[in-house]
């Protein structure tokens, strides 16, 4: 590998990618360039070069998709994982037609890599031309090291292996399979939002609820259970509903959570709205239903509150990924 010598207050190991899910396979690209960085010297910084909108949504002139993650969230998680800086860079239709070395150069210039880390799927380029093979052609030239990381794979709960990645994170969100997007994700799928005025419904039969307004990825509709991470830190279960209120011919599609055993700061005034909430998603309790009338409504809701607490209080430990090395 090239020595901390050259340019020692600038050089970094270098890793690029969308990271849109930031899931087990990019935590483990971070985690091989720290340790890369720690293990040559202590002036070298991990640098982590991600995307935003993700590229695809300028190519095929497409709207962006609901994101897993917001933009600060992945910035906290792939800091949290252990890069130094997180460049975000904005895909224009300039950058996306430069061919493959003239991206690598300006990766060159702006960040003096030590070495790129990267998984064997990496592609760069006009085209998506560049591959793990490019960039190895380019590492004498340029005076860089390449490694490769070899894929994550994940067992789910019906016993199939996934690989790690954007897409099947996405599909298992989608179809409210949020245990196995915990596997796949090494975490909980979070909602993070603003808590805003419901239509205070849940107050008057015995159980209030925050009423979120996300950017975030939603799961199937249907009943969750999860924990609550409030402004002060304080976490607690919560029993949580995405989707519409059937039973109240509501067709919006919202994002309500009961927060379990909660004693708000003030109970005279609690936050009330405009407070930042953060929801991690541990389980499917149950599909939507309509109920005719509150007294059933109310009585499956005890049952949901009743589970969702005992799920989250005895939540096991999270497997770890079941890996294979690629070529």
């Amino acid at each position: 590998m090239p020595g901390p010598s050259d340019h020692p207050a600038r050089r970094t190991v270098v890793t690029i990618g969308n990271f849109e899910a930031v899931h087990a396979g990019h935590l483990a690209l971070i985690h091989r360039a720290r340790a890369i960085a720690d293990a040559v010297s202590p002036a070298l910084r991990v640098a982590v070069l991600t995307f935003d909108p993700h590229p695809f949504a300028i190519l095929r002139g497409t709207p962006t998709r609901p994101c897993i993650h917001p933009l600060e969230r992945r910035i906290e998680l792939l800091k949290q994982a252990g890069a130094d800086k997180v460049v975000v860079i904005e895909p224009t239709t300039d950058m996306l037609a430069l061919s493959p070395e003239q991206f690598i150069q300006r990766v060159v210039n702006d960040h003096a890599p030590a070495c790129f880390v990267e998984g064997d799927d990496f592609r760069f380029g006009h085209n998506r031309a560049g591959d793990a093979d490019t960039l190895r052609a380019f590492s004498k030239k340029h005076n860089f090291d390449v490694q490769i990381v070899e894929e994550i794979d994940i067992d789910l709960a019906d016993q199939t292996i996934v690989r790690a990645s954007s897409t099947i994170t996405r599909w298992l969100i989608e179809h409210g399979r949020v245990h196995d997007a915990a596997r796949v994700l090494s975490r909980p799928h979070q909602l993070t939002g603003i808590v805003v005025m419901g239509d205070q419904r849940g107050r008057t039969i015995g159980f209030p609820t925050a009423n979120l307004d996300t950017p975030c990825l939603l799961p199937a509709d249907a009943v969750y259970a999860g924990s609550a991470i409030l402004p002060s830190g304080q976490t607690c279960p919560a029993a949580i509903h995405v989707g519409p209120r059937a039973t109240f011919n509501d067709t919006r599609r919202t994002v309500e959570a009961h927060l379990i055993d909660w004693s708000p700061p003030n109970p005279a005034n609690p936050y009330e709205y405009n407070w930042h909430l953060r929801l991690d998603l541990h389980h499917h309790l149950r599909d939507q239903a309509r109920f005719e009338g509150i007294e059933p409504l109310v009585e499956q809701i005890e049952s949901d509150v009743q589970r969702a607490r005992h799920l989250v209080e005895h939540k096991p430990t999270q497997p770890a990924p079941h890996q294979e090395a690629s070529a």
